[in-house]
C-alpha cells in the first residue's frame, strides 16, 4: 500500500496482491478488556468481490467488520493480536495513520444516519472536511455519487432539501452515496437493510450488485437469503470464531463443516 502526504495528511493507495487479494486477515484476536471476542480469525478478501459475514447474534461479525477500519479503537480496553493486511500494509502496525486509512474505506451502518443538512451537502461532506471547496468538483462528486447510489433520479430536483425528509430507504442510499463520494477502495456495510422494508431492501441489494467490481464490499447480514443473493464469498462465524469461509454457492449448498450446514439450513441461530 503506497502512501503520500496531502495537506499534512496521509493518503493511502492500495495495491492488490498477485492472486487478487486486497485484504488479508491473519490469526486475528480481539479482546474487550478481559473478554475475548475474536479468536484466531484468518481469511482473505478478493478485490472487487462482495464478501458476506454471517452468523447468529453476538458471533463477532460486526466486531470483525469494525476491526477492518479500526473503529473498535474507540472502545476502552481494546486489545488485538495478529494482523489485518490491506494491500501490503498491516493496518495495526505502529506507523499507520488511522485517519488516512479510514479514508480508503466507506462505512454504512445498520440504521440510516444522514446528517441534518441538505442532500447535496450530505454527499459532499467527506470532500469538504478535506478542505475541497471547488464548486465544480463538489457538484460533480454529488452527481456521480448519487448516480452510483441509484438515487439521482429521485432527488435531482430537491438537492437543497433537508436529507431527513427522505424515506428510510432513500436515506440509506444517501448514506451509501456519502460513503462512496471520496472514492474508497473498500465499502463496509453493517446490516444495511435491517431497518428497511422489503421494497427498500430490494433496492439496496440491487445497488450492491451494481457496485460489485467498482468497490470491494464486505457486508454483515443476519439474513442468510440476502447473503446468498448478493455475495460472492461468505464467512460463517460462531462464538467469535471463523467456522467456514468460501464461495457463497458452496457455503449454502455443500458446506464442509456440519455446524455451517446446520446454520444455513435453519437448524439453529
Amino acid at each position: 500500500m503506497d502512501m503520500e502526504s496531502t495537506n499534512g495528511q496521509t493518503v493511502y493507495h492500495i495495491k492488490k496482491g498477485p492472486d487478487g487479494t486486497l485484504l488479508s486477515i491473519e490469526h486475528f484476536d480481539l479482546w474487550y478488556g478481559e473478554t475475548q471476542a475474536l479468536f484466531d480469525v484468518t481469511m482473505t478478501v478478493e478485490k472487487g468481490f462482495v464478501t458476506a459475514l454471517i452468523g447468529p447474534s453476538g458471533c463477532g461479525k460486526s466486531t470483525l467488520l469494525r476491526s477492518i477500519n479500526r473503529m473498535n479503537d474507540l472502545i476502552s480496553g481494546l486489545k488485538t493480536d495478529g494482523k489485518i493486511v490491506l494491500g501490503d500494509t498491516d493496518i495495526y502496525g505502529p506507523n499507520v495513520d488511522v485517519i488516512g486509512l479510514r479514508k480508503t474505506m466507506g462505512m454504512v451502518f445498520q440504521k440510516p444516519n444522514p446528517f441534518p443538512m441538505s442532500i447535496a451537502d450530505n454527499v459532499s461532506y467527506p470532500l469538504r472536511v478535506d478542505g475541497i471547496r471547488n464548486r465544480k468538483v463538489l457538484e460533480e462528486t454529488v452527481y456521480n455519487a448519487l448516480v452510483h447510489a441509484a438515487l439521482w433520479d429521485e432527488v435531482k430536483d430537491r438537492l437543497r432539501d433537508n436529507a431527513l425528509g427522505l424515506s428510510g430507504g432513500q436515506q440509506q442510499r444517501l448514506c451509501i452515496a456519502r460513503a462512496i463520494a471520496a472514492d474508497p477502495e473498500v465499502l463496509l456495510m453493517d446490516e444495511p437493510c435491517s431497518a428497511l422494508d422489503p421494497v427498500a431492501t430490494a433496492k439496496i441489494e440491487d445497488l450492491i450488485d451494481e457496485l460489485r467490481g467498482r468497490y470491494t464490499i464486505i457486508i454483515v447480514t443476519h439474513n442468510m437469503q440476502q447473503a446468498a443473493r448478493v455475495s460472492d464469498n461468505t464467512a460463517f462465524m460462531y462464538l467469535g470464531k471463523l467456522i467456514e469461509y468460501g464461495r457463497t454457492s458452496t457455503i449454502f449448498t455443500n458446506p464442509k463443516v456440519d455446524r455451517t450446514r446446520l446454520y444455513v439450513t435453519g437448524r439453529f441461530g
